[in-house]
């Protein structure tokens, strides 16, 4: 069993958690993912590591309540125990590939939306002890729903921004992209991670200014092993598995409207309440 050493509520519907799982956090790396079920009867859900502590073998998880199982996770208590915590899986962030010389000499700009910001983290932690620190935009529709800003401040260079002009930048991150452009700003490398519709914009803008991208299609798992096919991806024209050959991806290269096509078949599920929802799989 993998017991919760820790928990706090980001905002009324984000929630983290520290989670003890030594085999885990002994391999764990930026940009991986985890599944996980609260009980024998429970749903298989992939989260990204946010975090990871090898020293204390805890991984860190955030969950965002949209659904029954999710909300499932999100009423657990610190104390309580996952019936299963599998991982890491994925692939790393290609960054890791890049030798210290190399990456040390590139300027990254990192942008996150929503509950995209937790994902991105251990990105820009990794980098900054590798001596580079990044550009972060972090943007949301208002002040009171950012994520990780303080834990961002301390590894990279943050820029806030929202839709109602209630913190930062008064608009989009795309908005905030090209200001930073127009200031001089010129990046080698951008990582988007957020709404799918966020992530399709922003990445039309750096294919406009010709910085190579990756994204992350992690919100498309189910399975997490490649078997259920339900995140299917066409990249370059070729279908791809998030789960196994992602979960980041070109960004230039992602059929972004069959992608939020497949995300939003599952929308009326996530809706169903825990009162009218029988499950199927047991008879």
């Amino acid at each position: 069993m993998f017991k919760i050493v820790s928990k706090r509520c980001l905002t009324p519907n984000i929630t983290e958690m520290k989670v003890h799982a030594p085999l885990v956090a002994a391999s764990a790396q930026p940009g991986q993912f985890i599944i996980v079920r609260t009980d024998e009867q429970g749903e298989r859900i992939p989260l990204t590591v946010c975090d990871y502590d090898r020293e204390a073998g805890t991984i860190t998880i955030v969950t965002q309540s949209i659904g029954i199982s999710s909300q499932k996770i999100c009423d657990m208590e610190e104390g309580d125990c996952f019936a299963d915590f599998a991982g890491p899986l994925g692939r790393p962030t290609d960054l890791m590939d890049l030798p210290a010389e190399e990456l040390r000499k590139k300027r990254i700009l990192f942008v996150a939306g929503g509950v995209g910001t937790a994902p991105v983290y251990p990105q820009v932690k990794w980098l900054h002890e590798q001596g580079v620190q990044a550009d972060v935009i972090i943007g949301a529709k208002t002040k009171d729903i950012f994520t990780y800003v303080d834990e961002m401040r301390t590894v990279g260079n943050v820029h806030l921004c929202t839709d109602d002009g209630s913190e930062g930048f008064h608009g989009m991150v795309t908005g905030l992209m090209e200001k930073l452009i127009e200031e001089g700003n010129r990046y080698d490398h951008c990582v988007i991670i957020g709404p799918m519709i966020m992530m399709k914009f922003a990445a039309m803008t750096t294919k406009k200014h010709g910085i190579p991208t990756m994204v992350s299609l992690n919100a498309l798992m189910v399975d997490g092993t490649g078997m259920c096919g339900a995140c299917r991806v066409t990249v370059d024209g070729e279908t791809r598995f998030t789960c196994v050959d992602g979960p980041e991806f070109d960004g230039h290269k992602v059929d972004f409207d069959e992608a939020m096509r497949r995300q939003n078949m599952y929308r009326e599920n996530r809706k169903t309440s825990p009162e009218t929802h029988k499950c199927k799989c047991h008879g």
